[in-house]
Parts: C-alpha cells; structure tokens; sequence
C-alpha cells in the first residue's frame, strides 16, 4: 500500500513513519565546557595584568608625592618653613593653612601602606615604597636612612623599593 504523501513531511519522519525528534540548543556538557574555557582564559589573563596594575598604583605614588611637594613649596612660600610633623599630620597642617589645598593622597592600597615625611623646616624628605623594586625612577630617588632622611625609610643601593625626595 503506498504512503499517503498529503501531510507527510520528510524532516519529521524517521524509520517506519516515526517522529524524529529535531536537536536545538546545546548539551550541559557542551555548556560547561564553554564556561570552564572562558575561565581558564579570563584567570590567565587576570594574572597577567597583576604586573601592570602594581606598576600603575607605582605611577600613581610617585604622582602623588610630587603633588605633595608642590603644597609643601606653598605652605614654605607662606609660612617660611615646612611644617614640623609626620605624614599623619601633614594633610591637616597642609589643609588648616589656608593656602588652596584642600586634601593630600594617601597610598592606594591604604590600610597600614603610607606615605612618610619628616622634616627640620627647612628642608624635608617624601617617600613611598613601590611594588616593583626595579621601577626606574629609583634610578634617580634618594636612598638612606637616619638623620640625612629626617628617619623616613629611603632604602639602600642594594635594596631598594622605597622612592624617596629631599628638599
């Protein structure tokens, strides 16, 4: 007896007149196997950028020391000395003299990473410890320890990471 062709569908039709079921979409294993490769690939890449966000808080210290040495030229340019304190007390000295500073950077990390002053009032040393001790502006820093640094840590020759300025 021959097939009634009227509403038959060749897509539809599997062995003996069955429906074939059609596959769309994707398996979970298909699924799981995408994510866990987007993973891998996104922690690789995330590890590898550490280096570079270490160097960008790096440009960042340095930045703001120098931001911080122009509100001490200021505040010498006022008052004729540079203020007698430490770093904790250096923005409210800095920002109670009235002259258009209106707050000092800390370290980007923050908690118990910041930066350090001392000074004699006429003549003051900043500094910040870098994460990568082979930054070249240390190159050019100071590096001591003591009282040529007014007890800031400015690191040695051989060991390094701590950018320091004096003037």
């Amino acid at each position: 007896m021959p097939l009634k062709t009227e509403n038959y569908s060749p897509r539809f039709a599997g062995e003996a007149g069955k429906l074939k079921t059609s596959r769309k979409g994707f398996t979970l294993v298909e699924i799981l196997v995408v994510v866990s490769i987007i993973g891998l690939l996104s922690s690789i890449v995330l590890v590898g950028l550490g280096s570079f966000r270490a160097r960008g808080r790096d440009a960042r210290r340095v930045a703001d020391l120098r931001e911080t040495q122009n509100a001490l030229e200021l505040y010498y340019g006022k008052f004729g000395g540079y203020p007698l304190t430490t770093w904790d007390g250096l923005e409210k000295t800095i920002t109670d003299a009235e002259i258009g500073v209106t707050s000092i950077s800390d370290d980007p990390l923050g908690g118990t990473n910041h930066y350090k002053y001392g000074s004699n009032g006429q003549s003051y040393v900043i500094g910040a410890k870098l994460e990568d001790p082979n930054n070249q502006v240390l190159k050019d820093d100071m590096d001591g320890s003591g009282s040529d640094t007014f007890s800031v840590e400015c690191g040695t020759l051989t060991d390094d990471q701590y950018y320091c300025l004096r003037f």
